[in-house]
């Protein structure tokens, strides 16, 4: 995939500075990617389910995104994390969204608000 990403070539919420010149000559591990069959799909809905050691996230698309649907939404892609996962997610999707909100302005979650504003 290539575009705007948040992924950088660290673990998934490494937090540490980039390394310098000096430091990557050192022997810094480097994560290679490799993207070339990464599959891009849209999905406006999610729900996430858990067991004790796993969170699975389903994504889908609501055709009818306003009230509530009248046909089932059809799940295309799961995700099946541990929790450790997880929570590094959640960190760098909250960096990511504060980022973002400093650059562009709030979003908003609740759609009625956000036609309000229109």
């Amino acid at each position: 995939m290539k575009g705007n990403t948040v992924a950088t070539d660290k673990p998934l919420g490494s937090e540490a500075a980039p390394a310098s010149p000096q430091q990557q000559q050192q022997g810094q591990p480097q994560v290679q990617i490799d993207d070339s069959r990464a599959q891009s799909l849209y999905s406006n809905f999610c729900r996430v389910t858990g067991t004790p050691e796993e969170l699975i996230i389903d994504f889908g698309l609501n055709s009818q995104p306003s009230g509530t649907p009248t046909e089932p939404i059809a799940v295309t892609q799961r995700v099946i994390t541990n929790y450790y996962t997880a929570k590094r997610l959640l960190h760098v999707l909250q960096m990511t969204i504060e980022r973002h909100e400093g650059t562009f302005g709030a979003v908003e979650t609740d759609v009625q608000r956000r036609v309000q504003r229109t």
